[in-house]
């Protein structure tokens, strides 16, 4: 598998770099970054420590993406439609950790998905997807009677809130209770709780890759569904696997739900 890979220089970059060129089944052969990166022109290879790949960092995404079958893409929103428009000319398979998308990106994944196989998750995590699922039989199972509340924790980099995981857990919440009402916290006089309601926070502070919970609230009992990354190796191995997965499929949107089969 040829790949490039989007936001090369980040540290989800540097994690999908390193864990590819240790792959046998993994040639590198494209690596952008915003033209404003101090990092542009040195090998890629590196930057994240595996030695030198022969494969310069560069800004120009259409030179980046020659030769490649799949582009692995955890950039930022403002750079994923350039990316999108230029896979798809290219017909180059996109998978896509980068959140926090506005309306028009999410319809250019979709354009996009029309010529090409992408891939777009929040969270690249397998084990994500499997809580999900939890979210959805647990809610289906207790029925009516439980709250469903949701925190997430991330280090104190992180720029957006609540996590598109968090964003993601809501949704399973909505697809068994589809009049939940999603708010973003609490202050002063909130009067009761109403049954719609589904709060989601989030927790910044330190080094925490990611933590996520899922409390399931009834009478005299709960439940606590957690996930908690601790390495993000786990989230580049997710990509690696979801590259693998949509090469060589028909065009069309894919999810990590589809990679577990």
């Amino acid at each position: 598998m040829k790949l490039a890979v989007h936001g090369a220089t980040g540290r989800m970059g540097v994690a999908v770099t390193r864990l590819a060129s240790e792959s046998k089944d993994v040639k590198i052969v494209g690596a952008v970054a915003a033209v404003n990166d101090p990092k542009q022109g040195r090998d890629v290879g590196e930057i994240a420590g595996v030695g030198n790949l022969g494969v310069a960092v560069m800004a120009d995404v259409a030179s980046a993406l020659i030769g490649a079958d799949v582009v692995i893409d955890f950039s930022a929103a403002a750079a994923l439609r350039p990316l999108l428009s230029t896979a798809a000319r290219s017909g180059i398979a996109v998978v896509s950790g980068t959140t926090n998308l506005d309306p028009e990106t999410l319809a250019a994944l979709e354009r996009t998905a029309e010529k090409v196989p992408v891939l777009w998750a929040p969270n690249m995590s397998l084990g994500v997807q499997v809580l999900a699922e939890l979210v959805e039989l647990a809610l289906k199972r207790l029925g009516p009677g439980f709250d469903a509340e949701i925190v997430e924790i991330h280090h104190r980099r992180k720029i957006d809130a609540p996590s598109g995981t968090a964003k993601r857990l809501a949704d399973a919440v909505r697809s068994v209770r589809p009049a939940a009402l999603e708010i973003r916290g609490r202050d002063g006089d909130v009067g009761l709780r109403t049954d719609e309601e589904v709060a989601v926070f989030g927790v910044r502070g330190g080094d925490v890759i990611g933590d996520h919970t899922v409390f399931l609230l009834g009478t005299g009992e709960r439940l606590e569904l957690t996930h908690r990354a601790s390495s993000r190796d786990l989230f580049a191995e997710g990509a690696l696997r979801a590259a693998r997965f949509v090469l060589g499929k028909k065009p069309g949107r894919y999810a990590i739900r589809d990679v577990l089969g």
